[in-house]
């Protein structure tokens, strides 16, 4: 999520209800798998579905029955939320972007999030947990909570007004209780390892077509991270307004970063980091993230699918591999629209000539004839015992993920950045 407002919404827990017993704190975390794929793909963190045969619980049921009535009318419902917060408690307008439009779409998918995993308690805790511990560089404090809840709850008592009662209230009120604590004691935990932010100077800036550009930035303090996670991004041009981008390599010993940015119309932060970032310029970058990352006690191979700057995180994939010194072979296929679009291909090759365990391939869909991403894997293979990776547009992703599915690689083993999270990167 790309601002506070996730907070009134992902802040999951529940009081009593039969939901779950919140377990906060370091010792609680979850293993991330915000990266593995299944049928359907929430907000931002793991994608594993409850079994079958377990029963939703009273709460569940409730607090499903609620969004469905208001998933009709999402976005008068979300405005009014923000109606509410900004009129009853004014002092919080600071923590938010200066325009509200993305920022309602977040929120009811924030809240989808929530609802879809309401009895899987690990999955759940752990898209609380990040929540928590990434809203801290938007100022958001304990204190805020309670504003955030006290909104929420009126605006979905307007807008499911046929559905509630006081049996949903206190369903609700349950639930936002114990989702607010979790995101509270995950960020006090983060506040006594890491900041809320770091600042990062621009020292390189590499216009590579008319609208991607790659840029090198030095962090005032060490920023730990691990190859395949992303970050989010605010420039002085635009205050609190964060968009994600995936680190371009892996960590460095000069402890520089790099990040792919590609502008996009209307995209506030990627148009100011392509075509008005220089070097001097200052930046603020949040916590780590993502769990697309490699697992090194394996040997398997690894089949990367990078399409236009999605193939930053890939590239940083096999550095990873490379630094680890083992020879697991390590298959790239690099999508594009065309040959101009291939804008790291001659860094991906070199790679490939230094390195005999790699293998590269461009596949370029301009013509009707050329093979797209998807087809271009099929024909290769066999790929049952490899594990995958994909990065790049959410069509992309989508498409990559069945086709990885179609030639034979297990669902837990396709790891991915959230869709939903991807449609504010590079925004």
């Amino acid at each position: 999520m790309d601002a506070p407002t996730a907070t009134s919404a992902d802040n999951g827990t529940s009081g009593g209800g039969g939901w779950f017993t919140p377990r906060t704190g370091p010792a609680a975390e979850t293993t991330p798998a915000s990266s593995t794929t299944s049928p359907s793909e929430p907000g931002a963190r793991a994608q594993r579905s409850v079994p079958v045969a377990q029963q939703a619980s009273p709460d569940a049921l409730l607090i499903r029955r609620t969004m469905a009535e208001v998933a009709p009318v999402a976005d008068k419902a979300t405005s009014y939320f923000y109606a509410l917060l900004f009129v009853r408690h004014p002092e919080l307008r600071s923590l938010f972007p200066p325009s509200m439009d993305t920022q309602r779409d977040r929120l009811f998918k924030a809240l989808l999030t929530a609802v879809e995993h309401f009895d899987d308690t690990p999955v759940l805790v752990d898209y609380l947990q990040n929540l928590g511990r990434g809203h801290r560089k938007y100022g958001t404090r304990p204190e805020h909570y309670p504003a955030l809840g006290e909104c929420l709850i009126g605006a979905l008592s307007r807008y499911a007004s046929a559905v509630w009662d006081g049996e949903t209230e206190a369903a609700w009120v349950r639930a936002y209780t114990t989702i607010s604590q979790v995101m509270i004691d995950a960020a006090a935990a983060d506040e006594l390892r890491a900041p809320a932010w770091w600042h990062a100077e621009v020292v390189a800036h590499d216009l590579r077509t008319a609208d991607v550009a790659v840029l090198t930035l030095r962090p005032d303090q060490p920023y730990p991270f691990l190859a395949g996670q992303y970050t989010s991004v605010e420039t002085p041009w635009w205050p609190r307004v964060w968009r994600h981008y995936s680190f371009a390599s892996a960590p460095r010993s000069d402890g520089l970063l790099t990040f792919h940015v590609k502008a996009v119309p209307a995209g506030w932060v990627s148009s100011a980091l392509v075509h008005r970032a220089r070097p001097g310029d200052v930046v603020r970058l949040g916590p780590s993230t993502g769990s697309m990352t490699v697992d090194h006690s394996t040997d398997r191979g690894l089949l990367c699918l990078g399409g236009g700057t999605g193939i930053a995180p890939i590239k940083a994939l096999v550095e990873d591999v490379a630094e680890h010194g083992t020879r697991r072979r390590v298959e790239v296929f690099y999508g594009a629209r065309s040959d101009h679009d291939l804008y790291d291909i001659d860094t991906l090759l070199r790679l490939q000539k230094s390195h005999p365990w790699l293998s590269v391939r461009a596949v370029v869909d301009q013509f009707p004839a050329r093979l797209q991403l998807p087809g271009a894997v099929r024909e290769h293979g066999p790929w049952n015992e490899y594990e995958a990776y994909v990065s790049g547009p959410p069509g992309m992703i989508r498409s990559g993920v069945d086709a990885l599915r179609d030639a034979g690689i297990p669902a837990h083993r396709i790891r991915h950045d959230s869709v939903e999270e991807l449609l504010g990167v590079g925004n």
